[in-house]
């Protein structure tokens, strides 16, 4: 196969690996910064063009297109999906894990666990929201953050209204959601790959952050999931329509909540934590599904 690979960094562990799986097995693949590329979006003629040239011959496209880079990155990759160029992820359903809202209410549609949660434009509904999503503590989420930035825990009712009210006078749309204190301040990433769960680690936030990224200096370990945890994030991707996705769930008293599902998600702290090839899985998976034109919405919605 010849495999354009979207990126803004080259160097990103996750794109060397890749990189790295695709050409131990034989396959050209070559690193596209997105936000050089430029299109002629003519009907019946798409075309896609990268420092004057045209981009041409490729059989699959993996995106790994930044969250504060989706709108450009999505309009890309629908043009090499127009192209008939097969897409490991496509762009409707990276869309869809991209914002926030619309994912939790498509995985509360298909009847996955999520933390209670809450939306509204009128400040004036703030205690109301903060009373739906069980009172305080809350935790408040920016809808277009990532990596943990944007997201804050109102441990009292009063500090919570007043994030709700600062974020919302500025315009600024957010989430208010439980808190599940029996989480004890750690996740579940689970690997998905083509429906099956590929790879799983329990991540712990660093000390006094409720938060467990790792980017935030979180640790994680290896772990062996329920079968509920299993099904759930299986469900989870397949509810975003997505092949490859890190599905990040909290176990509550009540069984496991979805958090988030990431398109892009890294690939370096699952490597480390459980030892697995997960690049040369995605690679296996694309050998296995990859055919021209076979993009289910080439481009639309």
């Amino acid at each position: 196969m010849r495999i354009a690979l979207m990126t803004r960094n080259a160097n990103l562990y996750s794109h060397k690996r890749l990189v790295e799986a695709a050409e131990a097995r034989g396959h050209e693949i070559e690193p596209i910064d997105y936000l050089r590329c430029y299109m002629n979006i003519t009907s019946h003629r798409p075309e896609l063009r990268f420092m004057g040239e045209r981009l041409t011959g490729f059989d699959a496209v993996i995106p790994r297109i930044a969250a504060s880079r989706t709108f450009y990155g999505l309009a890309v990759l629908r043009q090499f999906e127009m192209m008939g160029v097969w897409p490991v992820n496509e762009s409707v359903a990276i869309g869809r894990s991209r914002d926030k809202l619309r994912s939790m209410q498509l995985l509360a549609r298909d009847g996955i666990g999520l933390p209670v949660t809450a939306f509204a434009h009128d400040t004036k509904q703030t205690d109301e929201v903060i009373k739906i999503a069980g009172g305080a503590p809350v935790v408040v989420k920016l809808l277009e953050g990532t990596q943990g930035i944007g997201v804050v825990l109102g441990e009292t009712h009063n500090s919570a209204k007043s994030v709700v009210e600062a974020f919302r006078g500025a315009n600024i749309n957010i989430l208010v959601q439980e808190f599940i204190k029996e989480a004890g301040g750690t996740d579940i990433r689970a690997f998905v790959i083509g429906g099956k769960v590929i790879a799983a680690m329990e991540r712990k936030g660093a000390a006094d952050d409720f938060r467990s990224n790792l980017h935030r200096g979180g640790s994680a370990r290896s772990i062996r999931i329920t079968p509920e945890e299993r099904s759930t994030a299986i469900r989870a991707a397949k509810s975003m329509g997505l092949n490859v996705a890190g599905v990040d769930m909290l176990r509550a008293n009540h069984g496991a909540v979805v958090m988030e599902v990431n398109s892009s998600p890294g690939i370096e702290g699952i490597e480390s934590a459980t030892g697995i090839d997960v690049a040369a899985k995605i690679i296996d998976f694309m050998e296995k599904n990859q055919k021209p034109g076979r993009t289910k919405t080439r481009g639309k919605g």
